[in-house]
């Protein structure tokens, strides 16, 4: 039997060596294509995963950016109230009637109305509207002795004739309440806008350094091959890219020179282009909603320019970052420098180097035609709030539309023929300047972060830019390997992502990169 096996063996040996091999190599193709198959599944899951937690990234740092302009807000709100003070001038109009009902023997009687005045009885009521709409009480304002305190009796004799050269006329009382008003109204959106756009300039660009810094801890092996939410830099000391938070807190403390210095310059532009506008009304004259919506639009056309051209070489820069003569007293002024006196000499010179860089980048942002292009969307978008949907509403009484946002009736009619006394107007711009200041929620807030243009520049600055942060920062001089995805993955985990949009490798600029988001859009 063994012979017999042996020789059929020997007559076969060659259709037996041939099946042997075709099975060995089809087990080896086949294992070949599954390990394939498997590397595709695992890159497309880590490109997935990439890409998922770019965009998680991406959308929390947005929610920070909305929240970091509500807390910021009211401190500039609050400065600008107090320098343009409408309510001050309200109640000095309301003494004026009241010292003129004294001076004719009506003291003795209850409290003479704002109807009393010289004004005609509709005057009166609109005045009595703009005091009760505008929330005006004595307890509320902060009376200046110049204009509320009366005179003691051995003073008397002296401080009146000098009290009587410092007060104003009711004419110019009038026409400082109609710039107050509109210039604090005017100047609080202008804040706000400039406030949303420079934070998110801040911001995603402090969450691209840590993206970056996620991915360079991956190419260096120092922590799990993960890509983490959250910023965990201040936690790891030894972490060459990561230990900047000294840096990244001097660079936040940068609007305060919004909140503090900017927002001055931006109410003296505003009140100017104002008084040149507005200077000429009366609170007699009678304006329809068309006149006030064409002044209005005259007022921006001075504060930001009338043409394209004239928008984009506005300077927005002086407003929101100081010379550089003074940015050591920004940060001095914010308490940074005192809470940690010991460390100020401490690698002062590197971290002044990197907020150095973040700075200038900040300017060229800043200086850009996409930062000017977008401004004005959120301005438009402001005033839109302002005067299409709140004065229209609230001084004009136009009918509202249905909860679909559909008009039940046409009111461009009415925007042209209906007028209403100026000094009700007025009394809607008072209320609302708290309302764009302190109110929650934020509608005008909420109205600018509506305009798409708005997160697809916060998408650019988030995502350009980042191959010159690498060189510069020298960050992969300590990294031991890095392969070819590892490179290419953020380009690749925002490729179909709509959202954001990468500047290509060897067109990084940011017209580029803001063209290709536009075209995204479009």
């Amino acid at each position: 039997m063994f012979s017999t096996a042996r020789r059929w063996l020997r007559r076969n040996k060659t259709p037996i060596a041939i099946g042997v091999g075709v099975v060995g190599a089809g087990y080896v193709v086949t294992q070949y294509v599954l390990n394939k198959i498997n590397d595709a599944r695992e890159r497309m899951s880590s490109e997935r995963i990439s890409k998922e937690n770019l965009r998680r990234r991406f959308e929390q740092n947005q929610e920070d950016c909305t929240f970091t302009v509500l807390a910021l807000l009211p401190t500039a709100t609050t400065n600008i109230l107090e320098a343009m003070n409408t309510e001050s001038i309200t109640l000095e109009i309301q003494q004026m009637k009241s010292t003129k009902g004294v001076r004719s023997g009506e003291s003795n009687g209850p409290p003479p109305s704002i109807a009393d005045t010289t004004l005609t009885e509709e005057e009166g009521r609109s005045m009595a509207s703009f005091q009760s709409d505008s929330g005006v009480h004595a307890s509320q304002v902060v009376a200046t002795p110049s204009t509320t305190s009366a005179p003691s009796i051995s003073e008397g004799a002296q401080q009146q004739p000098e009290t009587a050269t410092k007060k104003k006329s009711k004419r110019q009382l009038w026409d400082d309440l109609t710039i107050s008003a509109i210039t604090r109204s005017f100047s609080l959106i202008y804040t706000l806008a400039l406030l949303a756009m420079f934070t998110r300039v801040q911001l995603n660009l402090l969450g691209r350094r840590s993206y970056l810094s996620s991915v360079v801890a991956l190419a260096t092996s120092t922590q799990q091959a993960t890509i983490s939410l959250e910023n965990h830099d201040d936690d790891n000391a030894d972490q060459a890219y990561g230990n900047d938070f000294d840096t990244n807190r001097k660079y936040l403390t940068f609007s305060w020179w919004l909140l503090h210095r900017g927002y001055a310059d931006i109410v003296a532009r505003v009140e100017s282009a104002v008084r040149t506008v507005f200077g000429s009304l009366s609170p007699r004259d009678l304006v329809s909603f068309d006149r006030f919506s064409e002044l209005t639009m005259q007022v921006r056309k001075l504060v930001e320019g009338a043409t394209p051209q004239q928008r984009q070489e506005a300077d927005w820069l002086k407003f929101l970052l100081p010379p550089r003569d003074k940015e050591d007293e920004v940060i001095r002024e914010s308490g940074v420098l005192e809470e940690n006196p010991a460390q100020q000499s401490q690698g002062s010179q590197a971290s002044s180097a990197s907020l150095r860089r973040l700075l200038d980048e900040t300017a060229d942002l800043i200086e850009s035609p996409a930062f000017s292009h977008v401004l004005t969307l959120l301005l438009d978008a402001g005033f839109s709030s302002l005067v299409d949907k709140k004065l229209a509403n609230e001084a004009f009484e136009f009918p509202a539309p249905n909860e679909g946002g559909i008009l039940v009736t046409d009111n461009s009619e009415l925007k042209h023929t209906q007028h209403i006394l100026l000094p009700k107007i007025l009394s809607v711009l008072t209320r609302q300047a708290h309302v764009i200041g302190n109110g929650v929620p934020n509608e005008y807030l909420q109205d600018m972060e509506k305009v798409r243009d708005l997160e697809a520049f916060a998408a650019v600055v988030y995502s350009s830019n980042w191959q010159n942060e690498v060189r510069e920062e020298g960050l992969m001089d300590s990294a031991v390997y890095v392969e070819k995805p590892s490179e290419t993955t953020l380009d690749k985990s925002t490729q179909d992502d709509p959202s954001v949009a990468l500047a290509d490798s060897q067109q990084s600029g940011l017209e580029c990169a803001w063209e290709r988001a536009m075209d995204k859009q479009a």
